[in-house]
């Protein structure tokens, strides 16, 4: 069996270049001798004029283009399947909103597919993946917020499935009738379970997958400071769901010369510069000069890649493994610490509120709901803070469920 392909999700504020970024990145890896695919699941989808093809919404998972020898590319829109396997979880809906009188039209309304376009991008992904077709597959992402939405999809989907299915199967189909009378509705039948099954699966593939050493991130800006403000939210957050971001790309850089109008923005763009690298310390900073015409087609794509260069640090090639920083428990002599790296957050920033055998964490408005590792469930939470970017979570035993000594 293959190895997964190596995935490197691009996205960035709109308008920033992370398209002609991502088209590039995926040109350079094809000409290197890996078999690549760059896929768009931005709605957008400015990937084809990028590369000068004709890319029209893909109407199967499969169905991808042939740009040049070892480059295919993909626009991702909804799947007639997502459609499909959603229409009995609407029917199942339909039921229970009709059982609590609600006008049929409204009802229609309430049970539209949330998300369609997401799901979508994600089982395309997790199909491309598992294909053994592909060295490298490049995702040029929608802008940020977008991107973020995407990117907590498989987690929180995959939490509210968990909570949807029944932990006994067989128990629920045997004592269907007198469980709708109990409750007054209709219960989900073994079609609306599958489906839901199949979905949590499906989830915890693109999430395990995401979050793994063949997996990054790499963020897409512009040496201002509205965008590096931008940039700096989305790395804590990516951050705070479990993402790595193994580069930073400084795109449209003026070059020195000696005209004063363009010295003069090289000068504010210096500026900027210095901070990126100060935010962005630790991770790989990449310049990509603002050329003369836009790089559209796949020669001047890769003239663009060859003429991106390192400012700070040193990009590993893409067959290494990616760094990783995810989420882990640590014992501290009788009490556990819960560990996961929040780069450029503060105590200040963070919300956290304790929930059952959930931890929800709230940082400036984008909250992760975390299913706690076994061994903190019979804890409690002591003390918590941010300390060198990373998110420290002190429990100790709760004698009442784990007496002292057990």
């Amino acid at each position: 069996m293959s190895p997964p392909p190596r995935i490197v999700l691009v996205t960035g504020k709109g308008g920033v270049g992370k398209t002609t970024t991502a088209a590039a990145l995926a040109v350079e890896s094809a000409r290197a001798g890996r078999r690549t695919l760059v896929m768009s699941t931005d709605v957008a989808h400015s990937l084809g004029d990028a590369l000068e093809i004709d890319l029209r919404t893909s109407p199967s998972w499969e169905q991808t283009v042939e740009v040049e020898r070892r480059l295919h590319a993909q626009a991702v829109g909804s799947r007639t399947s997502v459609a499909a396997d959603w229409a009995t979880m609407r029917d199942y809906l339909l039921t229970v909103l009709g059982s609590f009188g609600v006008d049929p039209v409204v009802a229609e309304e309430l049970t539209a597919l949330p998300g369609a376009d997401e799901i979508s991008a994600l089982l395309t992904l997790g199909h491309h993946a598992t294909s053994g077709a592909w060295d490298v597959v490049v995702v040029d992402c929608a802008p940020t917020a977008e991107t973020l939405r995407l990117l907590a999809l498989p987690e929180l989907l995959g939490w509210h499935l968990d909570r949807l299915l029944p932990t006994q199967r067989r128990l629920l189909t045997a004592m269907r009738p007198a469980a709708a009378a109990a409750a007054g509705l209709p219960m989900p039948g073994n079609a609306v379970l599958d489906v839901l099954t199949t979905w949590r699966a499906h989830m915890a593939d693109v999430r395990s997958l995401l979050t793994s050493e063949r997996a990054s991130v790499r963020i897409v800006l512009t040496p201002e400071n509205v965008v590096i403000a931008e940039a700096r939210r989305i790395l804590t957050s990516l951050s705070l769901h479990g993402y790595a971001v193994d580069a930073v790309v400084v795109n449209r850089v003026i070059p020195v010369d000696d005209d004063p109008w363009r010295s003069a923005w090289n000068a504010a763009q210096s500026a900027g510069l210095a901070t990126i690298v100060e935010s962005f310390h630790g991770t790989p900073v990449l310049v990509a000069p603002y050329l003369a015409g836009e790089p559209t087609g796949p020669d001047a794509l890769a003239d663009l890649a060859g003429r991106t260069d390192a400012l700070d640090g040193e990009l590993p090639p893409l067959d290494a493994p990616v760094r990783g920083g995810g989420l882990r428990v640590e014992p501290d002599g009788e009490e556990f610490v819960l560990l996961l790296p929040l780069p450029l957050a503060r105590s200040g920033d963070v919300d956290l509120a304790r929930r059952g055998d959930d931890l929800v964490v709230d940082v400036g408005g984008v909250r992760r709901v975390i299913a706690l590792p076994s061994v903190l469930r019979r804890c409690i939470v002591k003390n918590a803070g941010v300390r060198a970017g990373e998110l420290r979570v002190r429990f100790v035993r709760d004698e009442e469920v784990w007496p002292r000594g057990r």
